[in-house]
C-alpha cells in the first residue's frame, strides 16, 4: 500500500474508532496545558490529572503559579516523577510568562522552547492543541506505532516528526497525532500489541502482527 493510500485508510479507520480525538490531559487554558504537559514527562496522564486537579484550584494561571512557594509546589506534585526539577521549571516558566508575556502562553515555537523545561515535544503539544498549529509531537507511542505500522522508518523522534509531517496532509496532522497516541496506548502496545482488535491491521507492516494478538 502506497504511503498516501495508507494514510487515507488509517485516517478513515481511526475516525470511526476515535470520533473526537483529543489529549487525555485535563486542562482549561493554554497555560494549564503547558503545565500538564511539563508534568507528563515520564508520568501517566492519569497521575498528572490527579495532581493538576488539586494544583489548578489554587494556581490556575501563570500569575498565581508564580506566587506559590517552591516547597508548596513540590509537595503538591510530589507523586510525579522528577518532581523537584519539574517544580523548579514550572515556577521559572510561570515567572517568565508573567514578566515577558503578560501571563499569556506564546504561540510560537521559539518562544515556547525558550521557556525553562520546555523542549520540542512539549512545544509541539501546546502549538497543536492550544493554537491549532499542524505540528507533530513525537512521544514513545507515536515513535513506536508510526514505525511499527510502516508509516516511517526512523530511529530518532525528530526524524519521525519530519517524516510524518512530509506524508500527512496538514489538515489531518493534529487528529493523526491523537490517533497514533491512543492507538499505541490502548491497542498497539509495546510488549503485546492487540492485533485482533486493531482496526488498521490490513495496512500494518509489523512482521509479527499475527503473533502479537491476544
Amino acid at each position: 500500500m502506497k504511503p498516501k493510500d495508507k494514510i487515507t485508510f488509517i485516517n478513515a479507520a481511526f475516525e470511526k474508532r476515535f470520533p473526537a480525538p483529543k489529549s487525555e490531559l485535563e486542562y482549561a487554558t493554554p497555560f494549564q496545558l503547558l503545565v500538564a504537559t511539563m508534568l507528563a514527562a515520564q508520568a501517566t496522564d492519569k497521575k498528572v490529572n490527579a495532581v493538576t486537579s488539586v494544583l489548578f484550584k489554587s494556581c490556575p494561571d501563570a500569575e498565581s503559579m508564580s506566587r506559590i512557594g517552591l516547597d508548596d509546589l513540590r509537595e503538591i506534585i510530589r507523586s510525579i516523577n522528577y518532581y523537584n526539577n519539574k517544580a523548579k521549571n514550572i515556577l521559572a516558566a510561570s515567572n517568565t510568562l508573567v514578566t515577558e508575556y503578560n501571563g499569556n502562553v506564546p504561540g510560537t515555537r521559539t518562544a515556547l522552547e525558550n521557556l525553562p523545561g520546555v523542549g520540542r515535544k512539549t512545544a509541539n503539544i501546546v502549538l497543536a492543541n492550544a493554537f491549532g498549529e499542524p505540528v507533530m509531537a513525537v512521544d514513545t507511542h507515536v515513535q513506536r506505532v508510526s514505525n511499527r505500522i510502516g508509516l516511517v522508518k526512523t530511529d530518532k523522534p525528530r526524524d519521525t516528526e519530519d517524516a510524518l509531517i512530509a506524508i500527512i496532509p496538514p489538515e489531518l496532522i493534529i487528529n493523526f497525532h491523537h490517533y497514533l497516541v491512543l492507538h499505541g496506548r490502548y491497542t498497539c502496545k509495546a510488549r503485546k500489541p492487540l492485533c485482533r482488535e486493531c482496526p488498521i491491521v490490513e495496512a500494518c507492516d509489523y512482521p509479527e502482527k499475527q503473533f502479537g494478538a491476544s
